[in-house]
């Protein structure tokens, strides 16, 4: 199997003449730059120098190999410069992966306004709850909530003091009253969100947990929050997703003086190397774009 280095040293020591040369260019010992021509030759079974202590020359052979080598060369570096240049533009196609609710609701129409601000880029947008899986699935990207439990994914954070709500609508309310403390839970029909196999039906409140239950149950968090709106009970939610629904009245927030979990939002991603610059323009995008709406600014202003 050929090594580019090899490959270089050999252009480098027929250009300079010197093997010696070659290798202070190349920043390497003159054993380094030997043993490199020994293993080219022994994989093409050619000789490609005649060398002493003072001179070097190309063989037959080698005058015609180096052709080949230089044009190699010349064609893998173009292509570096090529991927070097298209890193540094906000274009390309990313997919990405991000939760039901806030995705549909909120985030589908901000990514719409980012794709016509910079027209080179293709978006592939898979909306789901489920988590996405970086090495088996087509993922560049993911927003989800809380830190990813694989420490070797690099969180990226959009919104750090996030939290969950209990909330509910007011015809709910009007049916069954309000929960005045969350061992009241037991009271009522909690609308219940399944990630995986794991049915959430355990809320926490500061340092109390409270088993809750109730008719529904989904794996989608934009169908819980619609079973919330609609009045069939009690949702467990992200603030940021029924933000737009407490302004507009449509949800009442509930036990407000207790203290509920933490939901930060991440964007995710599987190594360093995936911060391209269009993914770092979407995630300052994104900062902007949370950071107005949760100042109480119209989702669809830019």
């Amino acid at each position: 199997m050929l090594r580019l280095d090899d490959l270089e040293v050999l252009v480098q020591a027929a250009e300079l003449g010197s093997l010696s040369a070659a290798a202070r260019e190349m920043d390497i010992t003159p054993a380094v730059a030997s043993l490199a021509i020994k293993r080219l030759e022994a994989e093409l079974k050619l000789r490609l120098l005649v060398r002493s202590t003072r001179s070097l020359r190309l063989t037959a052979e080698g005058a015609h190999y180096l052709v080949h080598a230089k044009t190699a060369l010349n064609a893998l570096r173009a292509g570096e410069a090529e991927l070097n240049q298209q890193r540094q533009r906000i274009a390309g196609e990313l997919t990405i992966s991000m939760p039901s609710d806030v995705g549909r609701n909120l985030l589908l129409g901000w990514f719409d306004d980012f794709v016509a601000d910079h027209p080179e880029l293709r978006l592939r947008l898979r909306i789901s709850d489920r988590l996405s899986d970086f090495y088996r699935q087509p993922v560049d990207l993911a927003l989800r909530y809380g830190v990813p439990e694989d420490s070797s994914l690099v969180a990226l954070p959009l919104l750090t003091d996030n939290h969950r709500l209990l909330c509910a609508a007011p015809a709910y309310l009007e049916r069954h009253g309000a929960p005045a403390t969350p061992a009241d839970l037991s009271q009522h029909n909690c609308l219940r969100f399944v990630l995986g196999d794991r049915l959430h039906d355990r809320w926490r409140f500061g340092d109390q947990t409270v088993q809750v239950n109730g008719d529904r149950s989904s794996d989608d968090a934009d169908c819980v929050r619609r079973w919330a709106v609609n009045g069939h009970g009690i949702a467990y939610k992200s603030a940021l997703d029924i933000q737009a629904d407490l302004a507009a009245g449509r949800l009442r927030a509930l036990l407000p003086d207790w203290p509920t979990e933490a939901t930060p939002l991440y964007l995710v991603c599987a190594h360093r190397l995936s911060l391209t610059p269009a993914v770092t323009a979407l995630r300052s995008y994104l900062q902007q774009r949370l950071e107005r709406y949760r100042a109480g600014k119209s989702a669809l202003q830019p």
